[in-house]
């Protein structure tokens, strides 16, 4: 099971039953066919959005690391975009070091803490997240076009239910 059901031949549920006959498991094809499937979106939609980003000059790390600035006053602490990203304080870092070399963000000491730092959204970040709204969103709204209101509230209830289990992929 190795197409992605987008550019070939999905995978299908006689594929995955195979499968798990061949490794003599007792698990439900179903459930490897809906994971693989998911999986293989998951890298696709990622693709997508990298070259979506990329027409303003950004990867999908940095817009996030600007958006999250914006809703958060424009400043934030380079360990509390770490966390509430997903990410390492390493690839955090990393990312603000591109950003503030395009004078999209600065960096100043914390007032709460001389020791450590904040990241500061600039007035040419903000604007660059003004300007590239109307296409982001109108894209975004795009992808899912294909989905009733109602659609997609049970598909973001689906989603969340799956991330939540994602962590058994990496289980103990």
């Amino acid at each position: 099971m190795t197409s992605d059901g987008i550019d070939g031949e999905a995978p299908t549920l006689d594929q995955a039953r195979k499968q798990v006959e061949h490794y003599g498991l007792e698990v439900d094809p179903q459930a490897v066919l809906v994971a693989v499937r998911l999986i293989s979106a998951g890298a696709r939609v990622g693709r997508t959005a990298e070259a979506h980003f990329a027409r303003f000059g950004l990867s999908t790390g940095r817009y996030r690391v600007l958006a999250d600035l914006e809703d958060h006053g424009g400043e934030k602490s380079p360990s509390s975009l770490a966390a509430d990203l997903g990410v390492s304080r390493a690839t955090v870092t990393g990312l603000l070091d591109g950003l503030e070399r395009e004078g999209l963000i600065a960096r100043r000491p914390s007032l709460e803490d001389g020791r450590g730092t904040v990241a500061i959204l600039t007035v040419r970040g903000a604007q660059l997240l003004r300007d590239m709204a109307p296409e982001h969103f109108g894209r975004l709204e795009a992808m899912v076009g294909g989905l009733s209101a109602e659609e997609r509230a049970v598909f973001l209830d689906l989603l969340a239910r799956v991330v939540r289990g994602s962590a058994a992929l990496v289980a103990d």
